[in-house]
């Protein structure tokens, strides 16, 4: 399962200016295997151990069999609706249902996921600015600096060590959706991803049998010129997409919580109450009309946010069996893998709704706190894999390497937490 070099054809084809810039990135080892070689970061793992390929498929499998972003979309739909709680299980089953026909039904993959998300994102830029300018009050600006700073290295009280864990599993991508970033780039056509099979519909899209292995560029000036050029790119769509704009969101969001519902006596179970009671806060502020928006912006963004998970899933578990155990089938294409993956996931995800574990928030608890502790053993396998993988003019160093390092205490110092803390509950010690 050697990399293979560029032949004279792909390096052609590559001299043509293919497109080069890098988007949705969110780790750095994990970008510049990609851009590198145009493979997934997965299947490199795969090359120290094939085992690291099945476990990151029971990983992915683990962290999203649980619906809770499709349950959360449908619990603030019920609210918009003004129907009971009783309504979320079959919302949601029929939701997931309709997800994996759009994407079975997609000529390319990507291309549907990237179009519900910058309509998710389109929707959510115009409710922020709303909220900017019409809700957060003077206080919340004012009180913010002290806020944050008094609670700098402090966990909230009545908050267990899974739901922080959850909490920081889901900023940027959130575990497994990191690596699948490198999919995404291959999809897009970006750095040597231009030379790799798509996902494609088996409906209606061509059908590709080839493996995602992917090509190390030999290492002369012109194609490190390119590097060069593809490298810089994707550090100013690193920065915007996964510093700045999440910063700016997530900062906004909490301001308008801190409006809104700070001080209220809310339920004190992980539900979605609070999503409730925000809206009708924001019904009395701005109008009836930004009420329904707001739960309109919030199921939008969930839904797209159980696409997007169902596209990783399937990802992950199609490149791994494709590459390492299905490279000489032609039958078994990557794009037939995904899909029988994709829906064996919706039936899966529906069983769990039906059987009773139908609370957005448990669900959504349980899937985070996994991201984080994958998070944790792929970022060791990712300074591994670009130390010791590519060639040393491209290879991560410097403060990159540090910031790696500094995931891997971070992520692991709070996982171990989490054992901790299971294993006490377990035994009745807390």
């Amino acid at each position: 399962m050697a990399v293979r070099y560029l032949d004279s054809r792909a390096r052609a084809a590559l001299a043509c200016g293919r497109r080069a810039a890098c988007a949705d990135v969110y780790q750095h080892g994990d970008r510049t295997l990609h851009l590198a070689t145009g493979e997934t970061a997965v299947t490199g793992f795969a090359r120290f151990w094939k085992p690291w390929g099945l476990f990151f498929c029971l990983a992915a499998i683990f962290q999203y069999a649980w619906p809770g972003w499709a349950s959360g979309a449908s619990a603030v739909l019920t609210f918009a609706l003004g129907v009971g709680e009783g309504w979320v299980v079959p919302i949601t089953i029929i939701s997931l249902f309709l997800i994996g026909i759009a994407l079975t039904i997609s000529p390319v993959v990507y291309q549907t996921v990237e179009k519900v998300e910058f309509f998710k994102v389109g929707a959510t830029i115009v409710f922020l600015i709303v909220v900017v300018v019409g809700v957060i009050s003077f206080r919340a600006w004012s009180e913010a600096p002290a806020q944050v700073a008094g609670g700098i290295g402090r966990i909230p009280a009545g908050l267990s060590i899974a739901l922080v864990l959850g909490a920081i599993g889901a900023a940027g991508g959130g575990g497994i959706s990191n690596l699948v970033l490198s999919n995404w780039i291959r999809d897009k056509g970006y750095g040597m991803g231009a030379h790799v099979p798509r996902l494609t519909s088996p409906v209606t899209g061509e059908v590709v049998a080839a493996p995602s292995t992917g090509y190390i560029f030999p290492q002369d000036e012109a194609n490190l010129a390119r590097w060069k050029l593809w490298w810089r790119r994707a550090n100013i769509e690193h920065f915007v997409s996964f510093f700045v704009i999440c910063l700016i969101t997530i900062s906004i969001m909490s301001l308008l919580a801190y409006s809104t519902i700070y001080g209220q006596n809310l339920s004190e179970e992980p539900n979605t109450d609070f999503l409730r009671a925000e809206g009708e806060v924001l019904g009395q502020t701005i109008g009836a009309w930004f009420q329904y928006f707001f739960y309109a912006v919030g199921a939008i963004s969930l839904y797209a946010a159980a696409l997007g998970l169902l596209d990783v899933l399937g990802r992950v578990v199609s490149d791994v069996l494709k590459v390492g155990y299905l490279a000489n089938s032609t039958f078994w294409t990557e794009s037939k893998i995904y899909f029988v993956v994709v829906w064996a996931e919706i039936v899966i995800g529906s069983l769990i709704m039906l059987a009773g574990v139908d609370q957005p928030i448990v669900l959504l608890v349980i899937a985070t706190a996994a991201g984080a502790v994958v998070t944790f053993i792929y970022s060791v396998l990712l300074v591994k894999l670009n130390r010791s993988g590519l060639p040393s003019a491209i290879k991560i160093r410097g403060f990159r390497l540090v910031g790696l390092g500094l995931a891997i205490l971070f992520y692991g110092f709070f996982s171990v937490l989490l054992v901790i803390s299971q294993v006490g509950s377990l035994f009745g010690g807390g």
